[in-house]
């Protein structure tokens, strides 16, 4: 009896039996190498259940790594010259079988070595680079090697939220909720990848001098202090963008939209005072000031409704107002006007909003290692600590965010920062492959601070030096999209839905806050149940109801008394209070045949 069998599988479908399938699958991926089989073909050889597969559909990912050969990678000292002189490229090193694209199976088959000094016979392949593990962003974060993995994840997402420089040409482009860094710079403490992916052409951070020490608790739970003075310098002041539009619509009849200042007959017309700004065309004039509820684009439509029988009604002729304001909470200065026309050929006007933001108490901001806080306190500089050489502080960090979250890169960080700020070069902080931090340390000390980056400081309010040694040094941080301007809410009354009676949702609409069974306990475990009832009240109403039947009645205005639609006028009826969602439940089940009877009850 021979060997057994091996089924072939090419993207899921079998093609056949091999009888030794550990040198077919040598073979194919020899002859992959030399460039026989196409380079997109991937070999998994399933040694447990006894198949190989052969995968070269779309959508595997797939990654780059150098060949090893009897524990020497391919890759020689040679072929980098040669890449350097460009006279060989990427896809020259693929068609030489240097370099291969593995996809998640085949890795399982791989021993892959993390850099060439851990080299030996059992491997197969070798990381272009350690660096590879990582992604862009995550690749962003100087030291990541001295961080715990989840802050090195947070560091990443972080980043993708900072505010900065995301497009040159963002003076002509109409994009929707942007922010710009007023003076992105670039980071002292770089990584490799800070040059390869061009960062100096869209920066977003800023380098601050960062000190970490407590102040009087307000950089408790995370919170960061600001030196006031930082700020009135131009530290984290943004832009926030956000433009407004309005088309001139066609629809049936030949009838369409028209911008310009509506007439005062039109129906839902604001007051003058609302169309101020507007010029002779109905749109707003560049750089004028506009508050909430001020109208940018002026606009009337033709009525919603038109029947055959609206020709004959004098009232027909009536246009409605449909305006373009701006929203709730929204303020700025109008920076742009365009004109245009859509695909269809309409008109098209859009105007961008532009407002300052200067960073305020509870404004978001991190440094890349996942270390977020909110300003919790903005300080005169004259208050603020200050360093025997009369350097001031422009964030106070928290000292309890370092030792649980175990981010080591973010004291080095600061370290490497202060080195490369003296020196005045940039430091290398490339996870796996960063300049050596006890060599920062001594370069540190020659320059006549001391080695391990604390320093005496003086309180800023009295003058006392403090007892305690300050870790201080230079760091970048980064402004996040998420500010307060953009999120503070608040209301009394307002707008209610149609259907429930109740406030509507959410910031933009002017919503309510609302007051869930969780909120309710707490409010009557600090002993203000009687709260409850003015609380719970948003969507109430007075029904009429009927005591012998149980039904809702109702009002009539024209004899001024009740009326119950099932028994009549001679019943008596009374007046309860109960909620709008209620009386609507009571609507729901009538409509599926079920009486819901009310029993009233006296009061007293």
């Amino acid at each position: 009896m021979g060997e057994q069998m091996t089924e072939v599988y090419l993207n899921g479908k079998f093609v056949g039996d091999v009888e030794n399938s550990s040198s077919f699958v040598k073979n194919i991926i020899d002859e992959r190498r030399k460039g026989k089989l196409t380079s997109n073909l991937n070999v998994f050889h399933d040694e447990k259940n006894n198949e190989v597969l052969l995968e070269s559909s779309k959508g595997r990912v797939r990654r780059p790594l150098i060949v090893v050969k009897e524990g020497k990678a391919l890759l020689t000292e040679k072929h980098v010259e040669q890449l350097e002189k460009n006279e060989i490229g990427w896809s020259d090193l693929i068609q030489h079988g240097i370099i291969e694209f593995l996809d998640a199976s085949e890795e399982e088959n791989a021993l892959v070595s993390f850099n060439e000094e851990e080299l030996t016979p059992e491997h197969t392949h070798l990381e272009l680079s350690p660096l590879d593990i990582m992604g862009l962003a995550t690749s962003l974060v100087p030291y990541g090697n001295f961080n715990q993995s989840t802050r090195l994840n947070a560091g990443s997402k972080n980043q993708k939220q900072a505010l900065g420089f995301y497009a040159a040409n963002f003076a002509v482009r109409m994009d929707m909720d942007v922010n710009l860094l007023n003076t992105p710079q670039m980071p002292i403490v770089q990584s490799i990848i800070h040059e390869i992916s061009d960062y100096h052409k869209h920066p977003s951070g800023q380098n601050v001098v960062i000190a970490i020490m407590s102040y009087e608790g307000y950089n408790m739970e995370d919170a960061i202090i600001i030196n006031k003075s930082s700020i009135e310098r131009g530290m984290g002041r943004s832009t926030y963008y956000r433009p407004a539009l309005a088309e001139e619509l066609r629809y049936s009849g030949g009838l369409i939209d028209e911008v310009s200042i509506p007439d005062k007959d039109v129906r839902g017309y604001k007051s003058e005072k609302d169309y101020r700004y507007l010029e002779g065309d109905g749109i707003i004039y560049p750089e004028a000031k506009v508050n909430e509820g001020d109208v940018v684009i002026g606009k009337t439509s033709p009525p919603r409704f038109l029947s055959s029988l609206d020709e004959y009604n004098l009232t027909s002729n009536t246009r409605r107002e449909s305006s373009v304001s701006l929203r709730h909470g929204e303020k700025g200065v109008v920076d742009f006007v365009m004109i245009t026309e859509n695909s269809e050929g309409n008109k098209l006007v859009q105007v961008r909003m532009r407002d300052e933001r200067i960073p305020e108490i509870g404004d978001k901001f991190t440094s890349r290692h996942g270390q977020k806080g909110v300003i919790g306190l903005i300080l005169p500089q004259t208050d603020m600590p200050f360093s025997a050489s009369g350097i001031v502080p422009d964030i106070l960090f928290s000292p309890h965010g370092i030792p649980s979250r175990m981010t080591i890169s973010h004291l080095i960080e600061m370290m490497a920062g202060k080195m490369g700020c003296l020196a005045g070069r940039t430091i290398d902080g490339t996870t796996f492959n960063s300049e050596n931090e006890t060599e920062v340390r001594k370069e540190l000390l020659s320059l006549g601070f001391k080695e391990n980056g604390e320093e005496t400081m003086y309180n800023g309010k009295s003058g006392k030096i403090f007892k305690a040694k300050i870790f201080i040094g230079n760091m970048y941080y980064l402004k996040l999209k998420h500010m307060v301007a953009n999120k503070i809410h608040s209301r009394a009354r307002g707008p209610i839905q149609l259907l429930t009676r109740q406030p509507t949702e959410g910031r933009a609409k002017e919503g309510g806050l609302r007051l869930g069974e969780m909120e309710k306990d707490t409010f009557v475990a600090h002993g203000t149940s009687l709260l409850l009832k003015e609380r719970f009240d948003s969507d109430r109403t007075v029904v009429p109801v009927c005591e012998s039947c149980g039904f809702a009645g109702f009002h009539d205005h024209y004899k001024n008394r009740a009326f119950c639609p099932v028994c009549g006028e001679n019943v008596e009826i009374n007046d309860i209070e109960i909620s709008y969602a209620f009386k609507l439940l009571i609507d729901e089940m009538k409509s599926l045949c079920i009486y819901p009877k009310m029993i009233l009850e006296n009061k007293y």
